[in-house]
C-alpha cells in the first residue's frame, strides 16, 4: 500500500479527498503556529448567535470533531466572554439581541477582536431591513475580520481563522 501511495504522490495522481486532506493539514499547521506565536498557544473564542438559522453554528460544531479538531490546534470555544480573546458573531443582528451582543463584547478583556461569521452579520443574507433587524454588525461592533458563506464550511472557517491570525 505504501509503494502504491508513493507512486501516486510522485506522479501527482491524488483524489479530491486526498487533496483536501493535504490542504487541511497545511492549514492546521499554519493555524497552530499562528496561535502559538500570537496567543501563547491558546486562543479562546466566545461564539454569539445574534439571530441565525443555526447553520453557521452547526458548521462550528463540526470543528470539534476528530477530523478538524480545533482544540488540538489551541483554539477553544468558551462559555464566558470574560475568558475569551475573540467574539465570533453569527446571525443577522436582531433588535432584541443587539444589547446582549454589545454586553458580551464589553465583557471580553482587552485586547479583543470581533470576527463575523456567515452572510447574515454583513446583511448579505436573504433578509430585508425591517424594524426587527439591526444589521450590519459593523454599525455596532468593530469587526476585525469576516468569514463569508451561507453557511461557511468548517474548512472555510478554518481558512478564515488563519486569515484573521495573519491579519492581527
Amino acid at each position: 500500500m505504501i509503494k502504491f501511495w508513493n507512486k501516486r504522490v510522485k506522479h501527482g495522481i491524488l483524489t479530491e479527498n486526498e487533496q483536501l486532506d493535504r490542504e487541511l493539514s497545511k492549514i492546521k499547521k499554519e493555524i497552530k503556529e499562528g496561535v502559538k506565536k500570537r496567543f501563547a498557544g491558546s486562543l479562546a473564542i466566545r461564539m454569539v448567535d445574534s439571530g441565525s438559522c443555526n447553520a453557521c453554528e452547526a458548521e462550528c460544531n463540526a470543528l470539534a470533531n476528530p477530523y478538524y479538531d480545533l482544540e488540538r490546534l489551541g483554539i477553544y470555544f468558551v462559555a464566558s466572554p470574560r475568558h475569551a480573546d475573540v467574539l465570533l458573531l453569527s446571525g443577522i443582528m436582531t433588535f432584541n439581541m443587539t444589547p446582549h451582543v454589545k454586553e458580551a463584547y464589553a465583557q471580553i478583556p482587552a485586547p479583543k477582536w470581533v470576527i463575523s461569521l456567515g452572510d447574515c452579520p454583513v446583511m448579505q443574507a436573504p433578509f430585508d431591513k425591517t424594524y426587527a433587524i439591526n444589521a450590519p454588525a459593523e454599525n455596532h461592533l468593530p469587526v476585525t475580520h469576516h468569514i463569508a458563506g451561507c453557511p461557511p464550511s468548517p474548512l472555510e472557517i478554518m481558512e478564515g481563522l488563519l486569515e484573521f491570525l495573519k491579519k492581527i
